[in-house]
């Protein structure tokens, strides 16, 4: 009797086991209606408007649904379709089927099944010979980790110059424009361009310490801009365009701080602010401001190297 009262629990206890994990497997991101027309009702987004069409970051794309992983980057080409395209999957992470038109084979998550796109095949676009055509909206992106990398905070007049000259930078990671210094929560480029919110444009800079040090970094950030100017940068005047620094530490502070005391040795008064970065989250700006000057081949009109140190 108590051998079948154990065999008896066992059965129960896998049992229970399974339908928590089915439960945990079924706990899918609500989906916003446009998210929904393409993931549940196998719509597709207009070519050229996803934000992964022209993105080459490194990392990993996931479902949108379920955040199950689908691709790496390293999968990822420049087609000209106007869709971002792999020419590979992750392995079992997407599920290959008939399409309702007989004609083509969409593709789907294989944990969930999202709606993704469709593959097509004989393109001779890669060595693969293979386009996975995803719907950006169906997707969401990890951007690669960085074992010990730093962030450090920088506001220079309009982000667009800033990211651009510290994206360059050997040892910088990413650089990202967005906002930081104000009240409201994920303010709009509109709102804080009101000048009403109380926030910067800044730059958050990623990077690596064992190749770039934040001395370095905040060198760099002097020497891009005239931090004398109490008003704005260059011809773009307003409280979002003023000179700061946002620093994590005390170590940080004092660096900044030294490199002041330099520029007032050769007659500069820098009219940058220090700010403590605890205290103002940053966040990061609409998707048509990343690499900016990239996007549309220029370069920066108010932002010039100029060697200060």
């Amino acid at each position: 009797m108590k051998k079948y009262v154990l065999i008896l629990f066992v059965v129960l206890v896998s049992v229970l086991f399974t339908l928590h994990g089915e439960e945990k497997k079924m706990e899918f991101k609500k989906l916003n209606p446009e998210e929904a027309r393409v993931i549940l009702n196998k719509g597709t987004e207009m070519p050229y408007t996803g934000k992964y069409d022209n993105f080459f970051e490194k990392g990993t794309y996931v479902c949108k649904q379920c955040g199950a992983p689908l691709y790496r980057s390293s999968d990822k080409f420049s087609s000209g379709c106007g869709w971002p395209s792999f020419d590979d999957e992750i392995e079992g992470a997407v599920k290959h089927l008939p399409d309702a038109d007989g004609m083509r084979t969409e593709i789907v998550c294989a944990n969930c099944g999202g709606h993704l796109g469709h593959v097509f095949k004989g393109e001779q676009l890669t060595p693969k010979n293979t386009r996975h055509c995803v719907n950006s909206i169906s997707m969401d992106f990890i951007p690669a980790t960085h074992e010990n990398s730093k962030k450090a905070y920088f506001a220079a007049g309009c982000f667009w110059g800033v990211e651009y000259h510290f994206a360059k930078k050997e040892g910088v990671i990413a650089a990202d424009s967005g906002y930081m210094g104000g009240d409201k929560q994920d303010p709009t480029y509109r709102e804080v361009c009101s000048g009403n919110t109380g926030h910067l444009e800044v730059v958050e800079v990623t990077y690596d310490p064992s190749k770039v040090s934040y001395e370095e970094l905040a060198k760099l950030f002097f020497e891009i801009h005239e931090s004398a100017q109490s008003n704005g940068q260059g011809p773009d005047i307003g409280p979002q365009y003023l000179s700061a620094v946002f620093y994590n530490n005390e170590e940080e502070k004092k660096t900044v701080e030294k490199l002041i005391d330099i520029l007032k040795s050769k007659g500069v008064t820098p009219a940058t602010k220090l700010i403590p970065a605890k205290a103002h989250p940053f966040y990061k700006a609409e998707e048509y401001h990343q690499d900016y000057y990239k996007k549309h081949n220029k370069t920066p009109y108010c932002h010039i190297y100029q060697k200060k140190f």
